[in-house]
């Protein structure tokens, strides 16, 4: 891929997690529970991983 893919596929792993985060009536819910956690709470801690995974490889495509 070139420089010029690469920052778009950048962009677009980075715009992923705000586009989520803007969803707030998709996942301000309390069913379905994991350990006792309402749905929020949990999702919320997967999406930081999924977000900071996102932005990860997005840096590495651009410092490529």
């Amino acid at each position: 891929m070139g420089k010029t893919a690469n920052k778009i596929v950048a962009a677009i792993l980075i715009l992923i997690p705000f586009a989520v985060y803007f969803d707030v009536p998709y996942y301000n819910v309390v069913n379905p529970e994991f350990s006792g956690l309402p749905f929020f709470y949990w999702f919320q801690m997967a999406m930081l991983v999924i977000t900071a995974i996102c932005f990860v490889i997005a840096a590495l495509l651009i410092d490529k």
